[in-house]
């Protein structure tokens, strides 16, 4: 299989996992606040988000955002405690095919990651 389906693939088994054990994908009251997986494998940009009410206000935020580019997988946000990566890995990407974007270029080559 192509390594960029491979990884498409990965991306939406992982994100769907996540969303499936963190949240509903029903509300069961105007209050609840769905945990949804947008996936567009077109442009190779994957998602979870909150969205949804709470107490009255409107919720709506990104937790995850992925891009595959160049045939590596970059992580743009994270913005939970939950380690995404390690689900990742667990998959068989390796450490040189995932980009922590979040930090900033002159940061990269520090972590254990590909720095682009």
């Amino acid at each position: 299989m192509d390594k960029v389906l491979k990884y498409r693939q990965i991306l939406q088994d992982v994100l769907t996992a996540y969303a499936t054990n963190n949240g509903s994908r029903k509300p069961q009251s105007p209050d609840d606040v769905q945990v949804r997986v947008l996936v567009d494998t077109q442009n190779d940009h994957y998602q979870v988000l909150n969205a949804g009410w709470r107490n009255g206000k409107q919720l709506f935020s990104v937790i995850f955002h992925f891009d595959i580019i160049d045939g590596k997988i970059w992580l743009q946000r994270n913005i939970s405690d939950y380690d995404i990566i390690e689900d990742i890995e667990a998959k068989g990407v390796p450490k040189s095919d995932i980009v922590l974007a979040f930090h900033s270029p002159e940061m990269r080559p520090y972590t254990d990651y590909a720095a682009a």
